[in-house]
């Protein structure tokens, strides 16, 4: 690589200008209404599960709140941690211009996405850390050691040093 913001040696804040609270809000209540979405699709495909096996006529279920609770969790959870360890962008992120990434610029593994997803989930007021932070960082950055930037390209990092590397033919 040829020094760009890409590059390892550049240090994170070259990456991208932190995002800010407001941004980064938007995109959070963006990212709720993709996961209210898909928790009202998973409750509406099981009750049709239910109509397939045992017949008509077709009703919604009625699972009791801890039921609802977890699935919504579980699904917050599985949404935000694979989004992040994916491409570094949810839906929210996309439509904002976000990425998180780590402080090196690289994607979250796996577990440091899950973590971060766990923690914005257990304590969204760590956002408002962002106003007084030098770096914009929230709690959950500084506790998972990330960064979220804005970033108007459509490709992961990865992607992107990929191809910014391979030979051009």
């Amino acid at each position: 690589m040829n020094g760009d913001a890409m590059s390892p040696g550049v240090p994170w804040q070259a990456r991208g200008r932190p995002a800010g609270l407001v941004s980064r809000l938007v995109a959070g209540a963006i990212d709720a209404l993709v996961v209210a979405v898909l928790g009202v699709l998973l409750h509406l495909g099981a009750s049709a599960l239910v109509l397939v096996v045992t017949g008509p006529p077709f009703r919604t279920l009625d699972p009791p709140a801890w039921v609802t609770a977890v699935c919504g969790t579980a699904i917050a959870l599985g949404y935000a941690a694979g989004s992040w360890a994916t491409t570094g962008r949810t839906a929210g992120g996309q439509v904002m211009g976000l990425r998180v990434s780590a402080r090196s610029g690289q994607l979250l593994g796996a577990a440091p996405a899950t973590l971060r997803a766990a923690l914005c989930l257990a304590l969204p007021a760590g956002l408002l850390w962002i106003p007084l932070s030098r770096r914009n960082a929230s709690v959950q950055d500084l506790l998972v050691r990330s960064t979220v930037v804005y970033d108007w390209t459509p490709r992961s990092p990865a992607v992107s040093a990929y191809r910014r590397s391979a030979p051009n033919p």
